[in-house]
C-alpha cells in the first residue's frame, strides 16, 4: 500500500474508513426526491447511447432534474423525457455556469452542490448523494480524491495484489492522457510483475471502468487505466470512457469491443451496499 502524505492524512482524519459515501435521506418535498446516484449514472451513460433509452431506475429522477432545467428556460420541454442525453448535459452545464462555476465544474455532470441547489429551487430533495471527498497526496506524489483512494485500496484487498500507481488524478498538465486525468477518478497502474487480468477484474468489481492497456494499442507503456464510475469531479474525456464501458467498448478512440474481464458493472456505492 502507498504511504499517504502527512498533510493529506491530517486533512482526512475526520473521514470514515470508507469515505464520504452519503446515503442520508432528506425530507420529502412537494416535488418528491431525486436519487443522485441514478442521475449521475444516467449522465455518464445516456449521452453515449445510440438511442434515447432510459438508464434503468433513473427515469423519474432525471425527469425531475430536466423539468427543473426546463422551468428555468434552459432546456426545451421535449427533452423532459428521463433520458440524460446531450441536450440535458448542455442545459445542466448552462445551469452550472449560472451558479458561477466554470471549467470542469461546469461540464454538465451534476455535482452534489449544484444538484442540491437545483432541488431547493424546484422543490425536490436529493438523496443517495455522492461525495468524492478531499484530495489525498500519496507518498509517490500522485493525487487521488478520497473516494477513488478507497476504491483503489478495496481493489487491492479484493485481488490480493499490491498495485503501484503510475499516474493519479487532477493532472491537467499531462497531454499524453488526452484529458482523462484532468479531473478526479482517474488512475493508471503498473502491470509489471502482477496478474493484470486479476487486477483489472478487481478494479471493475469495486466500481472502476478499467482496462489493461497494451503497447500495441497506443504510444504508452503497458498499464491498467481505470476511471472511478460516478466520480463527480471527472473530466468529460473520462466520462466518455465510462460511457464506452457501459456500452461494452474499450474506452479508446476506435471504440472497439471491450477486451477486459467480464463482471457486473457497478458503482462504488452499489458495491458497498452488497459487500
Amino acid at each position: 500500500m502507498r504511504k499517504i502524505a502527512a498533510t493529506a492524512l491530517l486533512a482526512a482524519v475526520a473521514t470514515a474508513a470508507f469515505g464520504p459515501v452519503a446515503h442520508a435521506e432528506q425530507p420529502q418535498t412537494a416535488a418528491g426526491s431525486v436519487n443522485m446516484e441514478k442521475v449521475v449514472k444516467a449522465a455518464m451513460w445516456d449521452p453515449y447511447k445510440p438511442n434515447s433509452s432510459i438508464t434503468p431506475g433513473a427515469g423519474d429522477s432525471v425527469k425531475k432534474v430536466e423539468k427543473a432545467l426546463a422551468d428555468k428556460g434552459m432546456l426545451a420541454g421535449k427533452y423532459v423525457d428521463g433520458h440524460f442525453g446531450t441536450s440535458t448535459v448542455d442545459a445542466y452545464a448552462k445551469y452550472q455556469r449560472s451558479l458561477g462555476h466554470s471549467g470542469l465544474a461546469a461540464s454538465g455532470l451534476p455535482g452534489k452542490g449544484s444538484l442540491t441547489q437545483l432541488g431547493k429551487a424546484a422543490g425536490f430533495a436529493v438523496d443517495h448523494k455522492i461525495g468524492v471527498g478531499g484530495k489525498v497526496t500519496l507518498g509517490s506524489g500522485d493525487v487521488l480524491n478520497r473516494r477513488t483512494l478507497n476504491m483503489f485500496e478495496e481493489a487491492e484487498k479484493r485481488s490480493g495484489i499490491d498495485m503501484t500507481i503510475t499516474q493519479g488524478s487532477y493532472t491537467g498538465s499531462n497531454p499524453g492522457s488526452a484529458g482523462t486525468h484532468d479531473g478526479g477518478g482517474a488512475v493508471d497502474i503498473s502491470v509489471r510483475g502482477i496478474d493484470a487480468t486479476k487486477a483489472t477484474k478487481a478494479l471493475r468489481q469495486v466500481g472502476f471502468a478499467a482496462w489493461h492497456r497494451t503497447a500495441d494499442q497506443g504510444d504508452w507503456s503497458p498499464h491498467i487505466h481505470a476511471i472511478a464510475i460516478s466520480d463527480t469531479d471527472m473530466s468529460p474525456a473520462a466520462q466518455a470512457q465510462v460511457g464506452d464501458y457501459y456500452l461494452g467498448k474499450n474506452g479508446l478512440a476506435n471504440h472497439a469491443p471491450d477486451d477486459g474481464p467480464k463482471v457486473k458493472k457497478v458503482t462504488w456505492e452499489e458495491y458497498r451496499r452488497s459487500n
